[in-house]
């Protein structure tokens, strides 16, 4: 329904071995910290190498043949106490304030809240008519377009750029995590719990997480795609989303589970199904 297609996709790549882009002002935090914190390391490690090959070199026993009787060095002691002390109050400095800027959730422009279900995901919009829908991922066979082998879903969770986005998190069954790696929110999904994350958005386009705590045989299977939109497409789409999932709800009726799985668990997904059919009944 929207005028224009998404901008960008944000996605894992085959051999990637860095982060997705950032695609928010907490994952730019996130990555600067992540590359500062790479060169100190890179230059400590260095270091204890050096000193290594040093102690290696001028302590060997070619020239050294009588052991020196030293036990105790004042300065060097003094040395290697202060200097990790040192380092600890600077990584401090920059991963507290990064530490407490992630957990701050107030003054959010919009909440939504997300449930983990085995295996799928349900989303809720309580600033916005408190409607509900379930995202199911597509199956290989259903593929179409652009979309995506296991990220690609039924249902979006549509979310306007530039705002404050505070999100709610919670289980109906088992552990799952509500993980979105370009945007830096990741955080566990327990039943009984509601953990809130928040985040804002850049660039209109999709966004790919998955679900990150082993939950089932379902696990690999329940991935969770973000459309991010310009905020008149949102307020479109949220008009158009109140009529179509009121509707739903009224004719609520158990949908299966659409679980990629080879031939030889039978018994699994028939109790996939009644997990579903459970989930939609709690609802």
């Amino acid at each position: 329904m929207f005028a224009t297609r998404p901008a960008s996709a944000q996605q894992p790549e085959p051999w990637q071995m860095n982060f997705q882009e950032a695609h928010s002002s907490l994952m730019e935090q996130i990555v600067t910290f992540h590359d500062f914190m790479l060169y100190l390391i890179f230059a400590i490690s260095l270091f204890v190498l050096a000193l290594m090959i040093y102690v290696i070199v001028r302590f060997s026993e070619k020239r050294n043949p009588t052991p020196s009787k030293t036990t105790h060095n004042t300065m060097i002691e003094v040395l290697w106490s202060v200097v990790p002390i040192f380092l600890l109050v600077v990584i401090g400095l920059f991963s507290l304030p990064l530490l407490f800027n992630s957990d701050d959730t107030v003054d959010a422009d919009l909440t939504v809240k997300v449930i983990g279900r085995q295996w799928y995901w349900s989303y809720e919009y309580p600033d916005h008519g408190d409607f509900t829908f379930d995202a199911f991922m597509i199956p290989d066979d259903e593929i179409k377009g652009d979309q995506v082998r296991l990220l690609s879903t039924d249902e979006n969770l549509v979310l306007p750029i530039g705002k404050k986005i505070r999100v709610l998190v919670t289980s109906s069954d088992v552990i799952h995590a509500f993980a979105m790696p370009a945007l830096g929110a990741k955080v566990d999904a327990v039943p009984g719990r509601t953990n809130e994350i928040w985040f804002d958005i850049d660039e209109v386009g999709m966004y790919y997480g998955q679900c990150s705590e082993l939950c089932g045989s379902g696990h690999a299977f329940m991935p969770i795609a973000i459309q991010a939109v310009t905020q008149a497409d949102f307020d479109a789409w949220v008009v158009q989303a109140r009529e179509q999932f009121a509707e739903a709800d009224d004719n609520l009726a158990p949908r299966p589970v659409r679980v990629v799985r080879d031939d030889t668990s039978e018994d699994a997904s028939q109790s996939t199904s009644a997990s579903a059919h459970a989930n939609a009944n709690m609802r």
